[in-house]
Formats: C-alpha cells, structure tokens, sequence
C-alpha cells in the first residue's frame, strides 16, 4: 500500500545519531514525509538529541516496556519499528501482534529466527545445517581443556557487543575462564580478518542488497574502523542465510577468514552499527527500507556495486545540554 507519510520508531536509540541523521536525509531524498521517533532508558542517550520526538521509557526486562512501545506507536502513528539493540529482538518479536494492532510493522525477524541468533550455538548449528563454513564448536562438557588444541575462542551463548569473549592459548586459560564466561561456549580460534555484512532485506524477506565491510579495529563489540570489500561468496551466503533463517527486515552477518575462506560466525538480526559505512559507499539502506516499507519505487542495486575500499573512521562527537534541556527529554516518560 502506498503511503505518503511513514513514522519510524527507533527502541533503544542510544548513541545511533549517524544513522537517525541518515534516515531523516533518505526521508528528504524520497520526498517522503514522517517523523523519527526514539526511546531509551536514559535521558541523556545521544540520539534522542537529534529525533523528531523522544520517550525515556523502562527497561527492556521490564513488564511495563512493551506497553510502553506499543502506547507510542499509537501516540506517534508508527508505520515502522527498526531494532538496534540486540536484547530488543526477542522481547519485540514475541509481541508483534500488540505492536501490529497498534499500527506498527515490526522489522524482526519470528521468534525461533530471534532465538537462533540470540543463540550462539543454535546459530552454528543453523549455519551447518545450511550448508555453510562454521568454526568448531563444542559446548563446556563436550571438550577437554587438557588434550584440547589452542588457541581457541570463548564467549557466551547469549553475549553481545564481544562482552566476555576471549581468545584462550592453553589448558590453564580454558580451565580459569570456563567457570567465568557465563553459559559459554568455545570455538576454533580463526586469524580473520572479520568481514561483517549489513544484508538489508525487506518486510518479506526479500533480499535488497548486501554491503560487506572488513573490521580493521572495534571498541566494545562496535567497529570503529573498517574498509568496504566485495566477494561474490560471501553475498551469496548471506543471501542464503537471510531465506533460510527467515530475515524480516535488516540483518548483519558475520564470518572470519581462515586460508582466504569465509566461516560463518554471528548474526545480529538488526541494523548494524557500521551501515553508515554502506551508506557512504552507496547503498542507500534508509532509502531502501523506507521506500519498501511505504510502497514507493526504489531503485534496487545490482549485486557488489558500491564503491570498494572505503574506508570508515569513527569518533566520539558531543552534545552539551542545560539542566533545562536535559529535563526537558526527561519529562517524555512513559
């Protein structure tokens, strides 16, 4: 259904101004009209600085949060909500049908999608089982720390943002660190370079486009430098990962390389925090999403163009606000 205006909801927001600035840019380039709406717990998240409207709202393990969500989308008309935030996954795909009756379309994948990405040994077995490289991995009781061979990596079934993940060179790091990392598994430690690939699909799972990008230096699980790279592999595994799993909306996919071969890692099922870098080189993500989800025409592009050896350097920018400004976003509780 085509629609002339299409309010987005961005849960979470936290520090994501680069991107909310580059929807309200493809909103202009499409000409189409709609505000962009963000929550977070924290009054002084960055990004609700640069949002059309804001809520300060509970915690995502709160009871009050998903009513919370949905009484926005009613207040603002959402069309869309856009996760950024891992923990959000699965808490908003449980409860798509209060989101849709209040209007919004949610761009998250199913419940059992979420869980297997959440999942980080659901989300090995999910890649064997398509057909696809994947490091060895063998859950705590599965592996002896004494005749195991190192180096290895260990992080949590459920981690994020690289918390808690650690590469163990012998039988004395395996056997300190396995009582510490919670619900941890381990896995052959590969060299890399990591590659990361925004795979941007629609509401049905169609595949738009995918961007890769090699890691080049992270900060807490984000990249803070990365270039644009292309092969021909790797897009046609991540097609195969958005069909199979299934994708609803925008999804980021993951592998190392070992020997010049990709062996599929992760998957966050949202946007990544290196799309601006996809952005740049390009593929216009916000436009696509939009557009899609507003029925409007977009041009879709053809596979690997965009401009390779891009390079991405991130850094820390500020906003100063009064006591006055800071209540001001505080009053929007909900």
């Amino acid at each position: 259904m085509l629609k002339s205006e299409l309010n987005v909801l961005f849960p979470s927001a936290g520090r994501r101004v680069e991107l909310l600035r580059a929807f309200r840019k493809s909103y202009d380039a499409l000409g189409l009209d709609g505000r962009i709406v963000a929550t977070d717990v924290n009054p002084l998240a960055p990004a609700l600085q640069v949002a059309d409207r804001t809520y300060v709202v509970p915690r995502i393990n709160s009871p009050d949060y998903v009513p919370a969500l949905v009484e926005i989308c009613r207040r603002e008309s959402v069309g869309l909500v856009l996760p950024v935030l891992d923990p959000d996954i699965p808490v908003l795909a449980a409860n798509r049908a209060a989101f849709e009756a209040a209007g919004a379309r949610l761009a998250v994948v199913t419940p059992g999608a979420a869980a297997v990405a959440r999942d980080k040994w659901a989300t090995a077995q999910f890649f064997r089982g398509a057909g696809l490289p994947t490091p060895r991995t063998w859950l705590p009781d599965q592996l002896d720390p004494a005749s195991a061979q190192y180096p290895l990596f260990i992080k949590p079934r459920a981690g994020s943002a690289a918390k808690d993940a650690y590469k163990v060179r012998d039988a004395e790091e395996m056997r300190f660190l396995l009582p510490r990392v919670p619900d941890a598994i381990v896995q052959e430690f590969l060299p890399g370079p990591e590659i990361t690939n925004d795979v941007v699909c629609d509401l049905s799972g169609e595949t738009l486009a995918v961007v890769s990008r090699k890691r080049l230096e992270v900060r807490n699980g984000e990249v803070t430098k990365a270039v644009t790279v292309y092969s021909p592999e790797i897009r046609e595994a991540c097609v195969r990962v958005a069909k199979e799993l299934p994708a609803v909306g925008p999804i980021t996919v993951q592998c190392m390389l070992k020997d010049e071969r990709p062996y599929f890692t992760e998957i966050n099922a949202r946007l990544g925090g290196g799309v601006p870098l996809a952005i740049a080189a390009g593929v216009d993500v916000p436009a696509l999403l939009l557009a899609r989800a507003a029925g409007l025409p977009v041009e879709v592009p053809a596979p690997g163009v965009y401009t390779l050896g891009l390079h991405l350097v991130r850094f820390d920018d500020s906003f100063i606000l009064t006591e006055a400004q800071r209540e001001q976003v505080a009053r929007r509780h909900l």
